[in-house]
């Protein structure tokens, strides 16, 4: 197929994991042999992250009001020039931003991508300025749909899921002072309160007190006011010996290794890649059946999915794979093949899935189906 040159934008200027996805995007596609350009507030780390990586960045602010206009200008300016097949936005500011460019410019096709499962107030961006929109999950798109995207102007694109080399040995034992007869479980997000941290704490509790060999891991930073409510969580119950806090690392895939399993009692979440992560480690995951999160888990093959807020099952999740050594082995070898050698989840089938999107997409709007 002929190559296509895109431009992606972003407006938001943290890095976080829909950050991590655009690059994970645009390295995927150059891999297929597109152009990938991005467009970006001049304060935006990602911006750095993709020029390192050898792409072309445009930056220009998109705070507004005052800078609306003349974003849209320069952004219309470097579609036009850069003569782009698709301009794909990923929040809403850029979305009108960039997205208007992208309308003056005549882009043949401008897709915004939706990475969250929270609710949508206004539809301006998802049904007025773009021609089509991809999801993280087939829960956030049946959503759109319900809000008014038109069924066929909607596709999901589950998010890549960075899958590294399983590593031969981990530290993670060694670091805490634990020994291989202990039972390791295992969470890593970012802390949030709609992770559901102090939920997990609270169903681990009576595990941890009545099984001595059994600890939890808890890998991820946050907010200041959330990391210190669930350490004090965990002080006022008094198992600061069994509950340990890694903080923000970077070798996740060393201290998933040394886990025996997953778990993570979210709230609400688009697709729940830290799911695949823990999969593709060969772990066997407990979560909370919300959003996206039921596409990433198969309940009773690579792990056990539980209603929101009973903890009760929860607990008796864990404990069922805490106490069955055999059970926790199947289940992680179900994951491995599901997340990692099913290649579900990997940069070269996000990469597929939207390439096709994108031709069938092109191909409608000229008017060639």
């Amino acid at each position: 197929m002929t190559p296509l040159r895109i431009l992606h934008s972003e407006a938001a200027t943290g890095m976080g994991g829909q950050e991590q996805y655009i690059l994970r995007m645009l390295k995927a596609m150059r891999e297929r042999g597109h152009h990938m350009e991005l467009v970006c507030q001049p304060q935006a780390p990602l911006g750095q992250r993709v020029r390192e990586e050898g792409f072309t960045v445009h930056e220009t602010p998109m705070d507004p009001p005052l800078n609306f206009v003349r974003s849209i200008a320069a952004i219309r300016k470097i579609l036009r020039q850069g003569k782009f097949d698709v301009l794909n936005c990923h929040s809403r500011r850029d979305t009108l931003v960039a997205g208007s460019g992208g309308r003056l410019a005549g882009t043949p096709l401008i897709v915004r991508t939706r990475h969250l499962a929270s609710k949508v107030g206004s539809m301006l961006s998802y049904t007025v300025i773009p021609h089509r929109v991809t999801a993280a999950s087939d829960f956030v798109s049946n959503y759109l749909v319900e809000r008014g995207v038109p069924r066929d102007h909607v596709a999901t694109v589950y998010p890549a899921v960075d899958l590294q080399p399983r590593p031969p040995h981990s530290t993670l034992r060694q670091e805490l002072g634990l020994t291989r007869d202990d039972v390791v479980v295992g969470c890593v997000a970012v802390m949030r309160l709609q992770k559901g941290h102090k939920e997990l704490i609270a169903a681990m509790e009576p595990i941890i007190r009545a099984r001595a060999n059994v600890h939890l891991v808890i890998v991820g930073g946050g907010a200041a006011a959330v990391v210190d409510g669930v350490k004090a969580q965990v002080q006022a119950l008094g198992l600061e010996h069994r509950i340990h806090f890694t903080g923000t690392r970077r070798d996740v895939p060393n201290l998933l290794a040394g886990c025996d399993l997953f778990a993570l009692a979210t709230r609400i979440e688009a697709s729940g890649t830290a799911f695949v992560e823990a999969g593709a480690a060969g772990l066997p995951v407990v979560g909370t059946r919300v959003g996206g999160v039921p596409e990433m888990i198969r309940d009773g093959e690579t792990g056990i999915l539980v209603p929101l807020d009973d903890q009760q099952a929860l607990t008796s999740a864990l404990l069922r794979l805490i106490d069955d050594p055999d059970l926790r082995r199947e289940m992680g070898n179900a994951g491995l093949m599901y997340c990692r050698e099913g290649d579900n989840f990997g940069p070269a089938k996000m990469a597929e899935r939207i390439e096709t999107c994108y031709v069938r997409w092109l191909k409608e709007r000229r008017g060639l189906v």
